[in-house]
């Protein structure tokens, strides 16, 4: 049996370096390719990250945990040299992780797009518990209901990071979050902040109201208007003498998101505290599931941090 050897050649710098891999078909690609299913990621806790906004995220992730002694995140890297030449910040960030020039072939073919954008990680699952999670005293929190589509999960999660969020929670029957499309959806932001997985929606609703966490269902024929919570939100803030608000806005809130098609089931809308609606003013029939996540998360996150 032959035994594997490094290629090496002399970089720019003077020093060996190997060579780049180009063999497409190579058992090393084939295995990273197979991360894109979700067999071969639940057997073995990873993913792939693509791209360089979501392996950045990855990669400063990875070294905040290691400095703090904990377990790292990204296993594995691969990435060509021109996009290395361009960002050359990623290579520093790459310290200690193991890193391997490929070329644009190789890539492709790890990648689960044609254009990986010149760099694939290999990552650890980043999920964490619920209890971890309402432990450490939320105030926002985004929950999606049986939402199937990789795309609006990735959106809805980055939406709940630009808000400020403090955690999102997927439900058992809802899309994998570590498909392909939702990572790149996401655009680094599932590094950003605890993820919930496969969670039971009854449970999680008892365990926030023990917690004194408000559970708001959004829900386009809601007997509570979104904007009127924020006006009184705003009113409070100034001093005005309001009658009583049906919800504080300013108060710690899990938002319950609904299926694209159906939205939440009668099931899941009767969990909540109260159902809202985001009015539409124009002739169109609704807002799409990651604009209406979007409206709702910022609404709260307005409030709680004026407050």
């Amino acid at each position: 049996m032959a035994i594997a050897t490094k290629v090496l050649y002399m970089n720019e710098t003077g020093r060996p370096q190997e060579l780049p891999m180009s063999n497409p078909r190579a058992d090393r690609v084939k295995d990273v390719a197979k991360l894109a299913g979700r067999p071969a990621r639940l057997k073995r806790g990873r993913f792939l990250a693509e791209g360089p906004q979501a392996v950045r995220e990855a990669l400063v992730l990875h070294r905040e945990r290691t400095t703090a002694g904990a377990p790292g995140v990204v296993h594995e890297l691969y990435a060509s040299e021109s996009c290395l030449d361009r960002l050359p910040e990623l290579a520093e960030l790459a310290d200690g992780v193991s890193l391997r020039l490929a070329n644009d072939d190789v890539l492709a073919a790890m990648a689960d797009t044609v254009n990986p954008q010149g760099i694939v990680a290999v990552c650890s699952f980043v999920d964490v518990s619920l209890e971890s999670v309402l432990d450490a005293g939320p105030r926002l929190i985004a929950v999606m209901c049986q939402v199937r589509d990789p795309g609006n999960a990735g959106t809805v999660l980055r939406a709940a990071d630009a808000a400020g969020a403090d955690a999102v929670v997927l439900t058992a029957s809802s899309v994998d979050i570590y498909n392909p499309k939702a990572v790149r959806s996401t655009a680094g932001s599932l590094f950003h902040l605890p993820v919930v997985l496969g969670a039971d929606v009854e449970e999680f609703v008892a365990l926030c109201k023990e917690r004194g966490i408000g559970i708001l269902a959004a829900d386009g024929y809601g007997t509570l208007n979104l904007d009127k919570l924020q006006d009184e939100n705003a009113a409070r803030r100034l001093g005005a003498s309001v009658a009583p608000s049906d919800y504080p806005l300013e108060a710690p809130t899990a938002w319950l998101f609904g299926n694209e098609a159906q939205g939440l089931s009668d099931s899941e809308l009767a969990l909540a505290d109260h159902r809202v609606a985001v009015p539409v003013y124009g002739s169109a029939e609704s807002l799409n599931l990651g604009t209406a996540a979007t409206v709702c998360l910022y609404a709260s996150a307005r409030s709680q941090q004026a407050s």
